[in-house]
């Protein structure tokens, strides 16, 4: 029998995703304004149809998560937030977002020395609400863009479930499948590979925005080889990757 006191009341409206005045009172204001907002993007996404966007002007941000591990349902945690906008084969590294984010939790020393985030650097950090809410702002109604995109996927959903009740509704486009596509012979397909074989100059790696100037850097160059096989829309790159 659910509980309908009060709070049970709310605990009820909340585990079913309805947003109601009353979780103001379970959350402060500005965790519900941007519990909200999130919830009202990812509800707008869901309606428009993007398969005819033409590639040439399709506007997408690549983005990268780091994280204190690999398990978002088993207490790993997001630590920081990177992304950059593009215009079809354009990078805008004039229009990047960046943050780190409060874990709530130890990040692991061998996750501090990949990622140079220390502890004391993640406590002065945002919380993973506002962070979120701050991020979808900065991505609108754009197309995500990552390398191997399962990892950022599964804690993006984790984050979105927890904070916000609601699960990921953008299209994501994962750079590795891309590139299979591309080279079908090629064995090694890791961010590392892809940079060297490119001749990307690599910056800092596995921090967050300097990983996804990086990928977009590849996002661009795939652009060229995709414009030449004469795939013009989204809906066309989607129908010949769904092969892979």
């Amino acid at each position: 029998m659910k509980d309908m006191r009060p709070a049970g009341r709310m605990w009820h409206l909340y585990k079913m995703g309805g947003l109601t005045p009353a979780l103001t009172s379970m959350f402060d204001v500005q965790s519900a304004q941007q519990m909200a907002f999130i919830r009202s993007m990812l509800k707008e996404q869901r309606k428009d149809s993007l398969f005819e966007i033409p590639l040439h002007s399709m506007e997408i941000v690549v983005f990268d998560l780091e994280t204190t591990g690999f398990s978002p349902y088993n207490g790993d945690e997001i630590i920081s937030f990177g992304g950059v906008s593009v215009i079809g084969g354009e990078v805008q590294s004039n229009h990047t977002f960046y943050s780190t984010v409060n874990p709530k939790r130890k990040i692991p020393d061998e996750i501090v020395e990949l990622t140079g985030i220390t502890n004391e650097m993640a406590a002065d950090a945002p919380e993973l609400i506002g962070v979120l809410s701050d991020f979808l702002e900065f991505v609108g109604q754009r197309i995500l863009v990552a390398h191997a995109t399962g990892h950022d996927k599964n804690f993006l959903n984790s984050a979105l479930w927890r904070t916000s009740k609601v699960s990921l509704s953008h299209r994501v486009l994962d750079i590795m499948m891309i590139a299979k596509w591309l080279m079908p012979k090629r064995k090694n397909l890791s961010l590392d590979s892809l940079l060297h074989a490119y001749d990307i100059p690599v910056t800092n790696r596995h921090h967050a925005l300097e990983d996804s100037l990086m990928t977009a850097q590849l996002w661009s160059r795939f652009m060229e080889e995709i414009k030449s096989r004469n795939v013009d829309t989204l809906g066309d790159l989607y129908a010949l990757l769904s092969h892979h």
